[in-house]
């Protein structure tokens, strides 16, 4: 276990997921229903499988692509994602 890259990826994904919609989504749930284990649980499988999707996928990507195209790549999607919610396109 290479501990740097595993505290620094702690720390990347806590400060990028610090109040976005999944923690509103969670929080709605857990107001709704009551069920804070519940919706805590669920929420942490759900994650665990978009993180084992992720890291898989990057896996694979990485043995044909060079890290800075999957970087670059990744940053251009995800501004034209924000331009097109800006214009209220999606």
């Amino acid at each position: 276990m290479d501990w740097r890259v595993f505290f620094m990826t702690l720390s990347a994904v806590f400060l990028a997921e610090l109040a976005d919609k999944t923690q509103m989504v969670s929080m709605t749930l857990t107001a709704k229903t009551g069920k804070p284990v519940s919706v805590w649980f669920g929420s942490v499988c759900g994650y665990m499988l978009v993180t084992v999707l992720s890291v898989v996928i990057g896996a694979v990507l990485a043995k044909y692509l060079r890290p800075d195209l999957i970087r670059y790549t990744g940053s251009f999607i995800f501004v034209c994602i924000g331009i097109l919610m800006f214009l209220k396109v999606i």
